[in-house]
């Protein structure tokens, strides 16, 4: 213990000095993550003399936010939580992220290090790593017979003996655009893909079966309403007992078996690999999250103090253990004590999708918050029309020509 606090204050002075009496302006996400960061910033405070004006929002709004930001030149933001692959491209084009030469990145995997790396340099920490799971109730499963679905068929099957007396048979995300994030490990899993050689691709005749699946299996057996949701509003349906199989990130489990969150016994909540699909079982494996520093910030000394301190090992260590969070750095999966008060689900998944994960879970392009509206659309028809719909494949080449005017425009269509 000696050892770890002093690596982390060897790590406060190296990668930031002379900040005492500084003030910074941080905006975290609506996150498990970001909500430790918050609770802890008072000792950060305490320990560096720094102070701290945190803000807080839901994801989409943190990003909406930094951009408009970032583009008006208004902006007074030094440190803030980023999602590489839904920000990255068009934060480091534009300019926006602070290149991190000081820092010490030695303690992460190569894969986590790539979607963050632009040429020689790398501009966000990535804090956490997430991949897509099935979360399940083991009670109902248990009470209906049922074993823990290992294919998609299997896991259409259950869904559908499953869905009675008020609870949905299955559950994932149906609003258009946070769905994409989701349905995409129903696509690898039929041998499709969002883009190839820098051309979209999901109209193909493997995404056309994933789109139908996906709709056939949350139009007749999801939650009244699902085209709505996404997983703010799935995760409290299933803490009350009204979700028997839901398929989500794996960065929820700690919420979810949870007791003081969730009416469902942590006993009767279990957690499986995402089913295998007919062509692969290949489920995504991403950063989800990271933090970056504002390249415009004027207070760069207690930036570098915040970041060291807010994605060193030690608050990852805190991160897997108490809230389950899958932590990108890699000591913390390595650190004995820190694993004995992990899940071994957790720990179980993680393994599997390490193995044969797509690093990818939504076209990794600049505008891919256009190009997830566009696919998210697709995914809402196949919903409402419970995998049926005659218009699917002509709505997926629309929207896929769509996508391609899209990498037009940035200048990255044909480009890998």
């Amino acid at each position: 213990m000696k050892k770890l606090i002093l690596a982390a204050l060897v790590a406060l002075l190296a990668f930031g000095a002379g900040a005492q009496g500084k003030e910074i302006r941080v905006l975290l996400a609506n996150h498990p993550y970001g909500d430790l960061l918050k609770t802890l910033i008072p000792d950060f405070e305490q320990q560096t003399g720094i102070k701290v004006n945190v803000e807080q929002y839901q994801e989409s709004q943190l990003s909406t936010k930094l951009a408009t930001e970032f583009a008006t030149g208004s902006s007074t933001v030094d440190v803030f939580m980023t999602r590489p692959l839904q920000d990255g491209k068009m934060f480091y084009k534009n300019g926006w992220y602070k290149p991190l030469t000081g820092y010490d990145f030695s303690d992460f995997p190569k894969n986590a290090l790539q979607p963050v790396t632009f040429g020689s340099k790398i501009y966000t920490v990535p804090i956490l790593t997430e991949w897509e799971v099935l979360y399940y109730r083991a009670d109902l499963l248990k009470a209906a017979g049922i074993a823990v679905p290992k294919t998609l068929a299997e896991l259409e099957a259950a869904a559908a003996k499953l869905n009675k007396d008020g609870v949905a048979g299955i559950a994932s995300r149906g609003k258009g655009n946070p769905g994409v994030t989701q349905f995409a490990s129903y696509l690898y899993n039929y041998g499709g893909t969002f883009l190839d050689k820098g051309k979209a691709v999901f109209n193909s005749k493997a995404a056309l079966e994933a789109f139908r699946y996906y709709g056939k299996l949350l139009g007749n057996y999801g939650p009244a309403g699902v085209t709505a949701m996404s997983w703010d509003n799935l995760m409290p349906l299933f803490q009350a007992g009204k979700i028997a199989m839901w398929t989500d990130a794996s960065t929820f489990y700690g919420q979810i078996i949870d007791p003081t969150k969730s009416q469902v016994a942590k006993e009767d909540v279990g957690i499986a690999n995402f089913p295998a699909g007919p062509k692969a079982s290949s489920p995504y494996i991403v950063v989800s999250w990271g933090v970056a520093i504002s390249n415009k910030t004027k207070n760069l000394d207690a930036a570098q103090q915040f970041l060291a301190w807010a994605t060193s090992s030690d608050m990852q260590k805190k991160g897997l253990a108490q809230l389950a969070i899958a932590v990108a750095r890699n000591s913390p999966w390595q650190d004995k004590a820190t694993l004995a008060q992990v899940p071994q689900g957790l720990i179980d998944t993680r393994n599997a999708a390490a193995k044969t994960g797509i690093p990818y879970d939504r076209p990794y392009m600049s505008a891919v918050g256009e190009a997830r509206d566009r696919i998210g659309e697709v995914i809402v028809e196949a919903i409402n029309s419970k995998g049926n719909s005659a218009n699917l494949q002509k709505l997926a080449d629309q929207k896929v020509s769509q996508v391609n005017d899209l990498l037009q425009d940035t200048g990255e269509y044909g480009v890998q």
